[in-house]
């Protein structure tokens, strides 16, 4: 949806709702601005029938159930009595990391049109593809604070071993996409997981916290001195050469330098993987369904397109040899080299400082996830990394509605809306060849009657016509009778 300007329909407020988990009564309060905004856009007499859905995610999430049942009974209270849209009790909730990532994956495939199923002909050509469905895309989403995989998985599965096929159990989503639950061409099965802790910024802050720890230990164990004092700082292999910082753990401090080297700082960041010795486990030891790496593609977001295209720019295609020889160059650069080049506007305009200084962690953080975490191969062609696509920000909050209204313009809703076309001319038609038959029948009784008319009427004339030619016959008739009969 766009505005008179051609732009998107879109209002963001921060914090998130979840800064109301202390004064519950305004959550309605919180929200009226993005209300009023919808309010604005949606013609007044279609008010109410547009659904209102309010979905809350991570942040809520981390907060105790009672605080999240007195928010959201708040809006349920509130909201109608200001607002009109299509609201009940059910469409508020708190949803889950997977409900998220499903919703972020619907989201995507459906601006990419990968729910526009092939032609019929297309479909019988190809025998292995599913109601001649095209290929979905997987998704890769890197926050501050954690990180998310999703992507569809074939519906046979192979046989596991009982654990694993019940890990498998809970990180798989299975769901109907169809325009009701009897047509199962259109069942997606998708495998979804949220890590926590796995975010940019979270992952630094685990680093920071295992560099501290073990610098510490080896300083008691071999009566050094590293990182307490500016003089003596802990070389950091994650940041870029010369850079100075402080990592603080409440009475703890701890004085680094840059080192930049981009190899090493991969290497330190491979413990915080969490990683088991099974080889259909990923991050934290959590079983991942298996990937044709041959015949997927994947998108990446968020982190995954900063890390490329802020500093880098080489956003897009990725290809991981490439983006391994820009991190380790950037990460060798001298501090004072990178911030001059920031200033004279060498980045990207969303780059910052912040963006600057973690930008060596971060990419070789991306890296070992990508890699070493979810096993894709550094060669692998088919991950693109974006921040729109078509020009559209795609967020989850898409999928959702997609998902929670089925209005997605699958094979399916097409023929079915053909269908219902078919048979509403078939219906039409039926009606009204009935009322040309009765029409053709009064025509055509009609048509007798006015043909019984006129012949009669006809008849009429010949009649009268024929009346005088009588009388004049009789008169010359009679006295020809009569002179015969004289003699």
């Amino acid at each position: 949806m766009r505005d008179r300007n051609s732009q998107p329909v879109v209002k963001k407020i921060k914090p998130g709702i979840s800064a109301m988990a202390d004064t519950p009564e305004h959550a309605s309060d919180y929200l009226r601005p993005l209300l009023s905004f919808a309010a604005a856009h949606v013609p007044v007499k279609k008010h109410k029938e547009t659904p209102l859905y309010i979905l809350c995610t991570a942040g809520m999430r981390l907060l105790p159930e009672r605080k999240q049942l007195a928010i959201l009974a708040d809006l349920v209270k509130d909201l109608p009595l200001e607002f009109d849209f299509l609201f009940s009790q059910s469409q508020a909730e708190v949803i889950s990391g997977k409900q998220e990532g499903v919703y972020a994956w619907i989201g995507i495939n459906f601006v990419l049109g990968r729910f526009d199923h092939e032609d019929e002909s297309d479909a019988e050509a190809s025998q292995e593809s599913a109601a001649g469905r095209r290929r979905t895309v997987g998704i890769l989403d890197m926050g501050g604070a954690s990180l998310q995989i999703a992507y569809e998985v074939p519906t046979s599965a192979s046989v596991l071993p009982p654990k694993q096929e019940e890990a498998a159990k809970i990180l798989l989503a299975e769901f109907n996409l169809g325009c009701d639950v009897q047509h199962t061409e259109h069942v997606y099965r998708v495998y979804v997981t949220t890590f926590l802790g796995f975010g940019g910024n979270f992952a630094r802050q685990r680093y920071e916290d295992l560099v501290l720890n073990e610098t510490l230990n080896k300083n008691r164990l071999l009566g050094q001195k590293t990182g307490l004092s500016p003089d003596n700082p802990f070389l950091d292999p994650c940041l870029p050469v010369g850079l100075t910082d402080v990592v603080e753990r409440n009475s703890q401090v701890l004085h680094i330098r840059g080192k930049g080297d981009w190899a090493t700082c991969g290497t330190m960041l491979s413990p915080l993987l969490a990683r088991s010795n099974t080889t259909q486990a990923s991050l934290n030891g959590i079983y991942q369904s298996p990937i044709d790496f041959n015949n997927s593609e994947f998108y990446g977001f968020s982190e995954f397109f900063y890390c490329t295209e802020d500093v880098l720019r080489i956003g897009g295609r990725y290809h991981g040899p490439t983006f391994a020889k820009a991190a380790q160059d950037y990460c060798g650069m001298a501090w004072s080299v990178l911030t001059q080049r920031f200033k004279n506007g060498l980045f990207s305009s969303h780059a910052d400082e912040h963006r600057l200084k973690y930008q060596c962690f971060k990419s070789a953080w991306m890296y070992q996830v990508l890699h070493e975490g979810f096993h894709f191969p550094y060669d692998y062609p088919n991950l693109r990394t974006a921040q729109l696509v078509y020009d559209r920000e795609v967020q989850w909050t898409l999928g959702a509605i997609l998902y929670k209204t089925r209005f997605l313009p699958l094979r399916d809703l097409r023929q079915e809306g053909v269908r219902q076309v078919h048979v509403s001319w078939f219906r039409l038609s039926f009606v009204y060849n009935h009322y040309l038959f009765f029409a053709c029948i009064l025509v055509v009784l009609l048509a007798i009657i006015l043909y019984l008319l006129r012949i009669r009427r006809i008849h009429h004339r010949q009649t009268r016509a024929s009346a005088p030619l009588d009388l004049l016959w009789i008169d010359e008739v009679v006295p020809m009778i009569g002179v015969q009969v004289g003699p």
